[in-house]
């Protein structure tokens, strides 16, 4: 018995400053790490949410830019971090669901990263060139069958969610096109233009300007509803392809292990800070739906999107690097 107490206490005394810690946090500075170059749709979402946040934890969140290599390398820098809430991440889908299927990656996602939250879904959008002879998903998809392997659709990289997006527009339609990828979206979406390639998925923000000034044609958005950017364009599931959903989407993590009440204090100030009325009007200008779920429901959600891109990336024949 007296073993016992002497091992319980040894216990407690382990777990002391652990608990103090996370009862005191945060009490100093947070590094929020984005696995992107500053400007992208990821670094301006985690710069408002973390800006509000600050104002919400009464603590400074910096932003730190770790860009590379698709977001992995940031990611990474995250999955390694000491668990203690100072360093968290706002990544991409790419680097948490569908790079681990595409090529060797240094972390498991649920296994090296504690979800934070969900924190913004952003529409992947079809478009066609002008000289393409389709104005309609039905008109596109009688043409590419038309012409089996002749049309081609641009992407911003290999493995990318874009590619990804025209890889299930493939088994969805039956049809056959060939894949372009390039370095980034707008160089893709420069060729588009100038028609040189037939078509790409790429984030609605993206493309927008581009459509406005009539220089491309949007065929559908691959989300459950349509974009108050662009209430003219039908959904997937509106013009019959109701699996073909491609949005993006950006979320927060945390090194694993990191105490659930740290946890739980960062994601009731992203929740919060994504009611603030100026979060939300940025977030439109970006074309971005604010989402703010619970780390158990946005943990799910990592796990099924993982499944689903992995699936897409077999069943097309993608080739990976793994």
């Amino acid at each position: 018995m007296r073993a016992l107490k002497l091992l319980l206490i040894g216990l407690s005394m382990l777990a002391g400053p652990s608990l103090a810690a996370a009862q005191d946090f945060p009490n100093k500075p947070i590094r929020l790490i984005v696995p992107f170059p500053p400007g992208g749709p990821n670094d301006i979402i985690a710069r408002t949410v973390g800006q509000k946040m600050s104002e919400i934890l009464k603590q400074t969140v910096v932003i730190d830019n770790r860009g590379g290599q698709g977001g992995v390398l940031g990611t990474d820098f995250v999955a390694k971090a000491a668990p203690d809430g100072y360093t968290i991440a706002v990544s991409s889908a790419g680097a948490l669901a569908i790079s681990p299927s595409m090529e060797k990656v240094a972390y498991e996602t649920l296994k090296d990263l504690a979800p934070v939250t969900l924190v913004a879904t952003v529409p992947e959008m079809l478009v066609v060139a002008k000289n393409v002879p389709a104005n309609n998903m039905a008109e596109l998809v009688a043409l590419a069958k038309s012409k089996p392997g002749k049309l081609n659709f641009a992407s911003s990289g290999p493995g990318s969610l874009p590619h990804l997006a025209g890889e299930l527009f493939k088994l969805t339609a039956g049809i056959q096109i060939a894949h372009v990828p390039y370095r980034g979206a707008a160089p893709a979406v420069n060729d588009l233009v100038g028609g040189q390639v037939e078509m790409v998925f790429l984030d609605l923000p993206v493309l927008l300007p581009q459509i406005k000034a009539g220089n491309l044609k949007p065929i559908a958005i691959g989300a459950p509803h349509r974009a108050p950017s662009a209430q003219d364009v039908p959904t997937t599931t509106e013009v019959g392809m109701p699996n073909l959903q491609t949005e993006n989407w950006y979320g927060m993590v945390a090194p694993a292990k990191t105490p659930p009440q740290i946890i739980a204090t960062l994601n009731k100030a992203a929740v919060q800070a994504m009611k603030d009325p100026d979060v939300i009007e940025k977030m439109k200008l970006q074309g971005a739906e604010l989402v703010g779920d619970s780390p158990e429901h946005f943990r799910d959600f990592i796990d099924s999107e993982t499944k689903k891109w992995a699936k897409v990336i077999k069943d097309a024949g993608v080739e990976t690097s793994k």
